[in-house]
This record gives structure tokens, C-alpha cells and sequence, in this order.
């Protein structure tokens, strides 16, 4: 194995290439988590990856409780599988809500409105009730609970992060919260040991070929307990190094490389650049401020051709349309401007639009 198989594989293992999983929750047990604080883009994340999806499937996926989003590792929204939120919370939260002490202080939050907060939610959520953001913290005003500043969204934060509440379906573009033990029936009951294995197996299942360096950026786990993950499953992964560093991933059957060029079209915040610490495998670094713009934690849609990320894309959507602005770092080829678009149909058909494209440089 060398560098270059390393793009070929992750496309192989994120199920982006083939797109052959047939449901959003076959997506996110595979790959343990989905990042998913920009909801639209993650809806994409999770159709690119399966068999002719469309919108509205994946966000009845939501509706069924196939898949929650929820706060589970580095205080990031993702979604995960039903029956995998209650472990996550349980193994990866208590060191995320330590390090956020400061900020809460600088809130004035303290844990006896954090626990009078959650007496609020109970009230308002329990017996299968859902109530969108503005609609809670209005609830929590009259409660005597101030929501000013950031100190609204922190108890929601909390609240998830200790397994009370998770969202629940949107009504139109408002997100909404749930009572989880209402929302999901009691999953498998995992001791820490187990916990860490399972993650790992998940991350390096879905992930891999990836480093621990990896893992322990895509989990927020301690670098020993990481190391420890790995080692309980390690009999179950392939080891490889490439030039002086150690990848794992677990065994697979991988097919041939599609004749070039292949092309997606990537969301922002997707998996397959955001599950790793080392993105150089698949990003020129000299072009990673094009990806994330000014530091501030956003990363724009990425275009990927045969594996490497080439320039960036963002839409606009009109009632019947989606314009689709591309941003190739050099310009393209005829051949790969011609699967560009047919990517960009792709993409098309799964918000059941029609697509226009523009090229810029």
C-alpha cells in the first residue's frame, strides 16, 4: 500500500464509491457518526453515500427515528444510530462537559440552573411532545431561566449531553427538540471497555485507512484511551505503513478504480475530510484555506476528482432549480468538466431539481 491507495480506500470505505448503502441509518453505523451541524449539506452526506436517495428520504429516515442528531463527541452535532447515542453520550460527553466549566462560569450557569433547566424541559417535553428552539426558550423565560446570550443554547447542550433530549424532526426549516427516552426505545448497554472497542471499530471500519492521530481528533478521546481502543481491536484491523507512519483499517474487499475521472460533489463538514487530523492524503494543505476560509470552523463544499479535492462549490436554489457555482483551484479538463456534470445531476436529482452550473476560476 502507498499514499496514493490511501484516497481509493476511504472512498471505498466511507461508502461514497460505490454508493451502495441502502438506508441513512446503514450510513452512519458504518461510519460510527456523521457530522451534522449544517443540516442540509449532511442530508447530502448521507444520500451521496446510498442508492438513488432523494431529500425527503433521508428526513423521513429522521421522522422514523432511523437516525438521531444529537451532541455525541467533541461537542459537535452529528448523527448517529439509535441504538448507538446512549454509549456514545456516556463514553464521550463527561470529558466535553469539563472543558466547557469556563465558558458556563462566563454564563453564569452553574449546575443549579443547568438542573433546574432540565426540570423545565422534562415538563415541556415529556409524553412524546416537541417544541422547536424559539418555542423552548420562551418556556424557559417564563420559567424564571434567563436564555440570554448563549446561555439558551448551552442548556440545550447540556441537556443532550447528558441523554435527556435530542432533536427531533424540523418543522419547515425550525429545528425541533425531544424527550429521548420518549423518542428512542433503551439501546444496548455498553461498559467503558466495550464502549472504546466499539468506537474504534467504527471509526477504523468507516474511516480507515487512518491513523490513532486520526481517531483520537474524529472521537475527543484522551490519547491513552484511544491507544487502548485500538488495542482491544486490533486483531480485527489490517496495519499498514506508509512512509513512517501507521494506518489501520479493517479488511475489505476493494474493486478496481473507476476509470478516471471520478467526481463528486462533497458538502461542507463532510466525513470524508473532517473524520481525520492528516488531510493532506486528499487535500493539497496549500489549499486548505480555501476549504476553511478564515478559520472560523466553516468548510465549504469540496469538489473531488479521482479521490483528491480540487476546488470547492456552493448552491443557490430557486423553486425548480439549483445553481451550482464551482470553483476548480486549476482548471479542468473537458473529461473532468463533463463528470463535474453529471456529479452535478446527481446531486440534482437528489433535491429533485434541475441543475445550472457555472464555473468560476
Amino acid at each position: 500500500m502507498t499514499i496514493f491507495d490511501i484516497a481509493h480506500l476511504r472512498l471505498h470505505n466511507q461508502g461514497i464509491a460505490p454508493a451502495v448503502m441502502p438506508s441513512p441509518g446503514d450510513v452512519v453505523r458504518r461510519l460510527g457518526a456523521i457530522q451534522a451541524q449544517d443540516y442540509l449539506g449532511t442530508l447530502w452526506a448521507l444520500g451521496l453515500r446510498m442508492q438513488q436517495a432523494v431529500e425527503a428520504d433521508i428526513e423521513q429516515a429522521i421522522a422514523n427515528r432511523e437516525i438521531i442528531r444529537t451532541w455525541p463527541m467533541r461537542g459537535t452535532l452529528h448523527f448517529v444510530a439509535p441504538e448507538d447515542v446512549r454509549w456514545m453520550l456516556a463514553l464521550l460527553t463527561p470529558r466535553i462537559i469539563a472543558k466547557t466549566a469556563r465558558r458556563h462560569q462566563q454564563l453564569e450557569l452553574d449546575e443549579a440552573t443547568f438542573a433546574q433547566s432540565e426540570i423545565v424541559f422534562a415538563k415541556m417535553l415529556q409524553g412524546g411532545k416537541s417544541l422547536t428552539r424559539p418555542e423552548i426558550m420562551t418556556v424557559l423565560e417564563q420559567a424564571g431561566i434567563s436564555t440570554k446570550g448563549q446561555r439558551g443554547y448551552h442548556m440545550l447542550w447540556r441537556a443532550a449531553q447528558n441523554g435527556l433530549i435530542c432533536f427531533g424532526p424540523r418543522q419547515g426549516k425550525q429545528d425541533t427538540f425531544v424527550w429521548l427516552n420518549d423518542w428512542l426505545p433503551a439501546g444496548p448497554s455498553l461498559n467503558r471497555a466495550e464502549s472504546l472497542a466499539e468506537l474504534a471499530r467504527r471509526y477504523f471500519t468507516g474511516h480507515g485507512p487512518a491513523t490513532v492521530q486520526d481517531f483520537i481528533w474524529w472521537s475527543g478521546l484522551l490519547t491513552a484511551d484511544a491507544r487502548a481502543a485500538v488495542e482491544m481491536v486490533a486483531s480485527e484491523l489490517f496495519e499498514a505503513v506508509i512512509d513512517g507512519q501507521t494506518y489501520w483499517l479493517a479488511p475489505t474487499e476493494v474493486g478496481s478504480k473507476a476509470p478516471s475521472p471520478t467526481v463528486y460533489l462533497l458538502p461542507g463538514f463532510d466525513e470524508y475530510l473532517l473524520g481525520y487530523k492528516d488531510r493532506s492524503a486528499v487535500l493539497d494543505p496549500a489549499h486548505a484555506n480555501k476549504i476553511a476560509p478564515g478559520g472560523n470552523g466553516m468548510f465549504n463544499p469540496t469538489i473531488v476528482i479521482d479521490g483528491q479535492v480540487v476546488g470547492t462549490w456552493k448552491r443557490t436554489l430557486r423553486k425548480k432549480l439549483a445553481m451550482i457555482e464551482l470553483q476548480p483551484f486549476n482548471p479542468l479538463s473537458n473529461a473532468q468538466s463533463e463528470a463535474v456534470a453529471m456529479a452535478a445531476e446527481v446531486y440534482g436529482a437528489f433535491l429533485n431539481r434541475a441543475v445550472s452550473l457555472k464555473f468560476e476560476i
